[in-house]
């Protein structure tokens, strides 16, 4: 068992975004962006696996396949691993996301008729 605290990976820069790997085990990967304001995280993919994003703080705008989604403090974004996406802090303020990259090790742990 681990348990951290999500306040010690929050850390911005006015040079760049920050990303601060929280967890790191077998095939899933859990980290925190930290964005300033209008810093952005360029586009890209990550094949084979899906991308989940919980905005911890503030706000800004995902392209994921060229749609642009607003999404604020709480808002739960997925992103197929086959998506392109992208983000911009396109606030005044500091935003933070929460972002987990796993895979499931059998489908008896997320069966498709649970949601």
């Amino acid at each position: 068992m681990k348990q951290v605290n999500l306040h010690d990976y929050i850390e911005y820069s006015e040079e760049k975004f920050t990303k601060r790997i929280v967890f790191k085990e077998g095939e899933s990967t859990v980290f925190v962006l930290n964005f300033s304001p209008k810093q952005a995280l360029p586009p890209h993919k990550h094949p084979g696996t899906n991308v989940y994003l919980l905005v911890v703080e503030g706000e800004g705008t995902f392209t994921i396949d060229g749609n642009e989604v607003k999404a604020k403090k709480n808002d739960v974004i997925v992103a197929d691993g086959d998506e392109e996406f992208a983000f911009v802090n396109d606030s005044d303020n500091n935003t933070s996301l929460y972002v987990m990259l796993n895979k499931i090790p059998s489908e008896q742990y997320a069966p498709k008729y649970l949601k």
